[in-house]
């Protein structure tokens, strides 16, 4: 099991990352998000941020597809996601090394190309 300082961790041993200033956590890399605490809607309420819920860029729809096909108990989606290649992370339902792999390939994805130049392969110091 996971948490959001697994998350802050993991996203700011990334270079260029930035964090955005959130009441939950928000990490971009040349302006670009690529993992953010999961701003959930209700109706009726105001929007709540989720902490225990990141929303990860997975890069295009099969990808997307693959993950909420393969591991429904960890990803998902919901109406207000579908015209984008992103996913829910529950992050009580993933372990560390596979959430520094995916935060990486999202980062990966985001990162503008001159960064990619200077960006190392995983993540793994003080992590197991």
């Amino acid at each position: 099991m996971v948490d959001a300082d697994d998350v802050r961790r993991i996203a700011m041993s990334l270079p260029h990352t930035v964090e955005m200033d959130s009441d939950g956590f928000d990490f971009r890399v040349g302006n670009r998000g690529f993992i953010w605490s999961y701003p959930e809607h209700v109706p009726g309420r105001r929007r709540v941020l989720r902490t225990d819920i990141a929303v990860l860029y997975v890069g295009d729809e099969a990808e997307k597809q693959a993950l909420l096909n393969s591991e429904p108990e960890v990803f998902f989606t919901t109406p207000a996601y579908n015209w984008s290649p992103l996913v829910m992370v529950r992050l009580e339902a993933i372990d560390i090394v596979r959430l520094r792999e995916l935060v990486t390939d999202a980062w990966h994805m985001r990162a503008p190309a001159e960064l990619e130049v200077d960006h190392p392969l995983a993540p793994s110091e003080g992590e197991s």
